[in-house]
C-alpha cells in the first residue's frame, strides 16, 4: 500500500473490479522469478560478497545512511533492496512484515520507480514526508528503482535531504546506468557493483527450481537456459518459465528450440563436421537445412559463434576447461569437434562469422552473404596454405 496522501507517486494502483467467475487459474499463477526470488542474505545467488557486506555492516551497527546498487537488469539489486530493508526493519522476524517488504507494499519500506516518478514535484513530495517518523520499524526506508531515470530538478531535490537525512531515514539508490547519476549523489552513498551471474550459478539454481516445480530435465537444457540469461538470472527464469508453459513435464533441449526457435543443435554440429570436411557443398547443404526450418541467417550465424568460441575454448584450453558451460556427453562431443581444428583456424573462422552477421543485417542480398561465408569457412584451411605459399613465394622474390 502507498503512503496516505501519496498513492499515485508510490505507485499505488486503483482495485479492479471482477464480474463474478471472472478470476481463472492463470490469474493466480505468479512467475517463476518472483515465486523464487531470494528472501534472505543466504539465498542470494551470485553477490555473495555484497550479502556478506550488507550482514556485516548491519552486526556491526555501521550502517550509512544511503546505498547506491549497480548493475544489468536480473542480477538481483532490488531484492537484495529488500532483503537489506527487512533484514533492518524487522528484528523481530515477523512473517507477515517479510512478506509486505518483499512484494514491495509496506508502509516503512517505500518503493519508488524512478523511470514513472521522475519530476521534481515527486521528489519535493518524499523530502516533505521523509520527516515523518515511521510506524512500526526503527527506519523509513526508500529504494528508488532505475534512479538515474530522475530529471535533473529531481536530483537535486533529493541531494538536499541526502546531504542530512533524518537518522532514522535510509536510502537504497538501484540503478542499471550508473553513469547517469550525478556524482553529487554518488558521492553520498556507499556503492555497490552487482555482476552478472556466473553460468554455472545460474544452472544451479535452475536446476533446483526445475526439481521444486515437480519437472524433469535434461542436464544440456539447463545449462543452454542459464547460458540465454546472458548473466541474468530474472531472463533465465523467464525462458525456463516459457518452457513450462508448454504443458511438457520433460524439459529437453529439442522443446527449448521448438519453443524460442532456436537452430537445431544437432544441424548445428552437422554444419561443423561438414566445415571440418573442408568441402563447401555438403556445408552450404547443411545451412540451407536449418534455414528450411524457418530459422533466420542471423539466428543461424548467432548459433554458429556460440559453438565455434566453444571448440575454440575447448581447443586451446583442453577438455575440462570450465570456460565452457557444456556438461556430459555434449562436452565430450565438442570436445572431439574441436580436435578437428587448430585454434587459430577457429580464431579466423569466428572472426569471418562475426563480420558476415554485421553486414548481412544491411545486404540486400542475406543470402548470396551467407552462403559465400559458409564456403569460405569450410575453405579455410585451403585458403590459409594458399596464402602462405604466396607469402613464402614473394620472400623467395
Amino acid at each position: 500500500m502507498g503512503v496516505p496522501g501519496f498513492g499515485v507517486f508510490f505507485g499505488t494502483e486503483p482495485p479492479q473490479i471482477h464480474a463474478p467467475g471472472e478470476y481463472t487459474r492463470s490469474m493466480a499463477y505468479t512467475v517463476l522469478a518472483r515465486k523464487h526470488r531470494s528472501r534472505s542474505f543466504e539465498e542470494v545467488v551470485g553477490q555473495e560478497p555484497i550479502a556478506r557486506t550488507l550482514r556485516a555492516a548491519i552486526d556491526a551497527g555501521r550502517v550509512a545512511h544511503a546505498y547506491l546498487f549497480c548493475g544489468t537488469r536480473g542480477v538481483g539489486k532490488t531484492s537484495t533492496a529488500r532483503i537489506f530493508a527487512n533484514e533492518l526493519n524487522n528484528a523481530d522476524g515477523s512473517a507477515d512484515v517479510q512478506a509486505a517488504i518483499m512484494r514491495g507494499d509496506d508502509t516503512d519500506v517505500i518503493e519508488i520507480d524512478g523511470a514513472s516518478n521522475r519530476g521534481v514535484e515527486e521528489a519535493r513530495d518524499l523530502i516533505a514526508n521523509a520527516i515523518y517518523r515511521p510506524m512500526r520499524g526503527p527506519y523509513k526506508i526508500y529504494i528508488i528503482d532505475e534512479v538515474h531515470m530522475l530529471t535533473r530538478e529531481a536530483f537535486n531535490a533529493l541531494l538536499k535531504t541526502m546531504e542530512e537525512p533524518p537518522e532514522h531515514v535510509k536510502f537504497i539508490l538501484c540503478t542499471t546506468e550508473p553513469q547517469k547519476v550525478p556524482p553529487t549523489i554518488q558521492s553520498r552513498c556507499q556503492r555497490f557493483d552487482f555482476r552478472a551471474i556466473a553460468t554455472p550459478q545460474i544452472a544451479d539454481h535452475l536446476a533446483h527450481v526445475i526439481k521444486e516445480e515437480g519437472y524433469d530435465a535434461d542436464a544440456d537444457l539447463v545449462h543452454m537456459v542459464a547460458r540465454l540469461g546472458n548473466g541474468s538470472m530474472r531472463d533465465a527464469l523467464s525462458v525456463l518459465d516459457r518452457l513450462m508453459a508448454s504443458g511438457d513435464k520433460k524439459l529437453t533441449v529439442a522443446l527449448l528450440e521448438s519453443v524460442l526457435g532456436l537452430p537445431d543443435r544437432e544441424v548445428i554440429g552437422g554444419l561443423i563436421d561438414a566445415l571440418a570436411d573442408g568441402e563447401p557443398g555438403p556445408a552450404i547443404d547443411k545451412a540451407g537445412e536449418l534455414l528450411a526450418r524457418g530459422t533466420s541467417a542471423d539466428q543461424v550465424l548467432e548459433a554458429l559463434l556460440d559453438r565455434l568460441r566453444d571448440l575454440m575454448v575447448l581447443s586451446a584450453c583442453g577438455p575440462e576447461t570450465e570456460l565452457v558451460d557444456l556438461a556430459g556427453e555434449t562436452r565430450k562431443q565438442d570436445f572431439e569437434r574441436a580436435q578437428k581444428f587448430d585454434t587459430a583456424c577457429l580464431v579466423h573462422m569466428i572472426a569471418v562469422t562475426e563480420a558476415i552477421q554485421r553486414s548481412i543485417r544491411s545486404s540486400s542480398a542475406p543470402r548470396a552473404l551467407f552462403d559465400a561465408c559458409i564456403a569460405r569457412l569450410a575453405l579455410t584451411e585451403r585458403l590459409a596454405d594458399v596464402t602462405a605459399m604466396l607469402e613464402s613465394a614473394s620472400g623467395k622474390a
